[in-house]
């Protein structure tokens, strides 16, 4: 009762303070100096200090930039740059163009006091951003920023969450604080933090908008009692640095937003074979099993992931000696290795604080962990009990981070794996808040410690005043606006405090988003170091915009369940379309709980069209390998094989995102910006520019309903032309084996001939490639190939173009990669008789060829 009535007090005290919010005078602009390509200004307040959640700022500083034709870069910070700003070091910012400002396609205006902006387009004069409807407020641990919105808006974006693609409008708040999510909880703050939403408006247009800001906040979107709709950003520090993305159209802003953040690193071609793992396998013969009985059920599978069960007593860069004894773990590897199949192991950012564990001692000489105010290492709780916790801003931390990661998986003496996956790097830890104080002794899991009043003041390692560490003498554990953190009513329950501050003076207040990207980046320069020619590949579970440079990541702790089943669509139209990250997906058949047949069948078949395809469930959950039920084992093995026919042009679009930043998978608005029946649609996808993914999303049932815009498709798995109109279309008796798949009218793809047990064996297949002409009976396509493994191709790639122009099959292009492999033939869909056309070659693919059809 009394935590209630606590709670019902902290909750009058926020909004007595939210009532006096608009009250607010806001700022105005002085010594404004305008150039070609730039404008800036000084902002002093307008009137009293508010004081609301901190103290206003007095001063600060306007810079608008004209980046580029389609960016427009707006910039409000403290005139004594002492308020934290993400560090360049970690996402380095993109360079200016310094383009004209009669050649942008974007107008910058404001007004001087008090002040306000707005953001337009110049070629139609539609208004984007408009913040006059409420004052700038900007203080020491609050600042506000209001946009005002066109009625019923069109927005995506601000994850990660399990809500709807298309953002609610009313009462509706995203939270950006990165935190461990088991069963993906609605409504709430996840485990990465993306404050960027694109606009869509149809006819008039797309453009994006980008807070480049790690601090917690809420993005509210709600109407006014007058009804005007608006986006409103409560941050709690940090500054307004705000990228405004021109477009017009989707696929464009994009590729705008992904040239900001940075563009997804090209994986290594096995990755896109099928993964399995799961927690709770007991000891390695089990694991070793599980690969057999996949082969027994003549189902493919690339890669085996092992989770914290193969550490000893949890800790990082130990083995088991019972259940995973070294020599027999290497046994694994080299038999997955002779077989053209791969390992990944899991490595968690708690280090075991003990004096007899080899890893800690070196990082202790490294000063490579978060310390307390006394200089003490800062201890948490994770899966190896007390634990400290690696400082990556510190000079030495990615080198012992790097050695570590040398010594235990040397491919001589350790385990030779083949990537990294790096989880509960929000930072989760199992201190539920800050009055659990680990002791100076070795837990066990599961172990908890005895709550003690710790020390909570913390003191910065380095003198960080001036320099865009974070103002001084602010609340670092409790400040007075209060997110809406799912994990707790304060930001360090369950995670590193706050006030801990890192190496290079600032603080865990202000870079807690940053903490599993930074884990997720060193990891990957660590295998570099590894292998120094070969793509690294790592997963992570934390993420902030850039992460795709780094890793892929998946969708975390979902549930056995149809509704999560859903939300994996809706996870990937956020994160391959608005987020830059290509490489995603979810727990293929859920984590947590048990799976149910029918919905694990539909999960292996959605699954093996998004772009990573694991299955994994948690060690408190029932084995839910693809081979267990007839039913789920015959749709993997459809699945799979049609995947794997289908995996150079994944591959092609994948090499796309990493190129040119256009997205892996999209929504229908994507394609067909105008037509508004798709501005909703949540259940369907383009995987690439020429795949429409249609699954069966309702409960064990056998019927779908989906929309196919006016164009001409065709069945994936049949070739039959199918016409849209703009219109509904049900479909009934859809095996639990079966997915509805069709090819865009206009495209060219490039399958495999056939299917293979590996990805190895699938590069040795010859190709078959299939026209699909457009409404105006013409069609255009590409294919990419290299080797699938270098991390660079120095020039040796191929980079080929078909194209179909009702009459002539024409393939063109760059041909750098030496191959045997050749086109075995060119079938043309849907003639004019309602039947495929077949012209066989084979015809090479180290030139470019021309194929007439009459």
């Amino acid at each position: 009762m009394a935590s209630k009535t606590l709670s019902f007090f902290i909750a009058l005290a926020v909004t007595a303070a939210a009532a006096s919010v608009d009250d607010c005078s806001g700022y105005k602009a002085t010594n404004v100096i305008q150039g070609d390509s730039y404008l800036q200004a000084d902002l002093t307040l307008a009137g009293t200090a508010c004081n609301v959640f901190g103290d206003d700022l007095p001063r600060l500083r306007l810079l608008v930039e004209y980046q580029t034709d389609s960016r427009l870069h707006v910039k409000i910070d403290d005139a004594e740059q002492q308020v934290y700003q993400v560090q360049e070091s970690f996402l380095p910012r993109p360079t200016t163009q310094n383009v004209s400002v009669s050649g942008a396609a974007l107008q910058f205006s404001f007004t001087e006091d008090p002040f306000h902006f707005n953001v337009t387009r110049k070629d139609s004069g539609d208004v984007l951003f408009d913040t006059s409807g409420a004052q700038l407020i900007f203080e020491s641990q609050y600042v506000r920023l209001r946009t005002s919105l066109p009625d019923d808006p069109n927005l995506y974006g601000l994850g990660e969450h399990s809500d709807d693609f298309r953002l609610g409008t009313t009462d509706y708040t995203r939270t950006m604080w990165n935190a461990e999510s088991p069963f993906i909880p609605r409504l709430s703050n996840l485990y990465g933090s993306h404050p960027v939403y694109f606009d869509h408006r149809g006819a008039s247009g797309t453009h994006g908008v980008f807070l480049l800001s790690s601090s917690g906040m809420d993005i509210i979107i709600n109407k006014t009692v007058s009804g005007q709709q608006y986006l409103e950003y409560n941050t709690i520090g940090g500054v307004l640095d705000l990228y405004f993305l021109a477009g017009p159209d989707p696929v464009s802003v994009s590729k705008q937003y992904a040239e900001v953040v940075g563009r997804s690193a090209m994986i290594p071609y096995w990755t896109l074979g099928f993964h399995q793992c799961k927690y709770g396998w007991p000891n390695v013969e089990w694991v070793s099993e599980v690969v057999a009985n996949y082969s027994a059920a003549n189902i493919p599978l690339e890669t085996l992931w092992t989770d914290i069960d193969y550490m000893g007593d949890r800790a990082d860069f130990s083995l088991d000696p019972t259940n995973f004894p070294l020599d027999k773990v290497r046994d694994l590897v080299s038999t997955l290795h002779s077989q053209n199949q791969h390992y990944v192991l899991i490595l968690d950012p708690g280090i075991h604080y003990t004096t007899s564990y080899a890893p800690f001692n070196r990082g202790v000489a490294q000063d490579a962990f978060l310390k307390a105010a006394d200089g003490s290492w800062y201890l948490g709780l994770q899966w190896a009990g007390t634990v400290v916790w690696p400082d990556w801003f510190g000079p030495n931390t990615r080198d012992w981070w790097t050695n570590e990661i040398l010594l235990f998986f040397d491919p001589a003496t350790g385990v030779d794996v083949d990537g990294l996956w790096n989880d509960m790097n929000e930072v989760s830890s199992f201190c539920s808040d800050i009055d659990c104080h680990p002791t100076r002794r070795t837990s066990h899991p599961g172990e908890f410690p005895t709550k003690v009043q710790p020390e909570l003041l913390s003191a910065p390692r380095n003198d960080g005043s001036g320099v865009m560490k974070g103002l001084p003498d602010r609340n670092l554990l409790n400040p007075e606006y209060n997110i809406h953190n799912h994990k707790g009513a304060d930001i360090s329950d369950f995670t590193v405090y706050t006030n801990i501050s890192n190496s290079d003076g600032t603080y865990q207040y202000d870079t807690h988003n940053l903490y599993g990207t930074m884990m997720a980046a060193a990891s990957r320069a660590a295998l570099i170091a590894r292998r120094p020619s070969v793509r690294p590949f790592v997963l992570t579970r934390s993420n902030f915009p850039g992460v795709g440079a780094h890793a892929a990541h998946w969708f975390g702790d979902n549930f056995s369940a149809w509704d999560d089943y859903r939300i994996s669509i809706k996870q990937l139209l956020s994160y391959a379309a608005i987020h830059a990250v290509s490489f995603v997906g979810s727990d293929i058949c859920g984590f947590n709980g048990v799976a149910q047949e029918q919905m694990c069948a539909r999960w292996a078949m959605l699954g093996a069209f998004q772009p990573f395809y694991r299955n994994h469930a948690d060690i408190s959950a029932p084995e839910q390998e693809f081979y267990l039920w007839p039913l789920v084992a015959e749709a993997a093995r459809k699945a799979i094989d049609a995947r794997y026919r289908l995996l150079d042009y994944m591959y092609t679009a994948l090499y796309r995102a990493s190129s040119t930043g256009a997205p892996v998978a999209s929504p229908l608005w994507f394609a067909y910006p105008n037509d508004k029946n798709t501005f909703g649609v949540q259940t369907q996808w383009l995987f690439g520019d020429a795949l429409l993914v249609n699954p069966v999303t309702d409960d064990d049932a056998t019927e779908v309903t989906f929309y196919l815009p006016d164009d001409v498709f065709y069945d994936f798995w049949t070739g039959q032309q199918v016409r849209g109109n703009g219109a509904n279309v049900t479909l009934t008796d859809v095996a639990f084996t079966d997915i509805p798949v069709h090819i865009r009218g206009g495209s060219i793809i490039a399958l495999r001939k056939e299917s293979a047990n590996t990805t190895t064996a699938l590069r040795k297949q010859d190709f078959v490639v299939l026209v699909a002409p457009g409404l105006d009976g013409k069609a255009h396509g590409s294919l990419y190939l290299d080797d699938g493994e270098s991390l660079d191709v120095a020039g040796h790639y191929s980079d080929v173009q078909f194209a179909w122009d009702g009459r002539v099959f024409q393939m063109s292009g760059d041909f750098g990669y030496g191959t045997d492999r050749s086109v075995q033939s060119v079938v043309v869909l849907g003639g004019s008789n309602g039947q495929n056309t077949t012209i066989d070659g084979p015809w090479g693919l180290e030139q470019g060829f021309n194929v007439t059809v009459l």
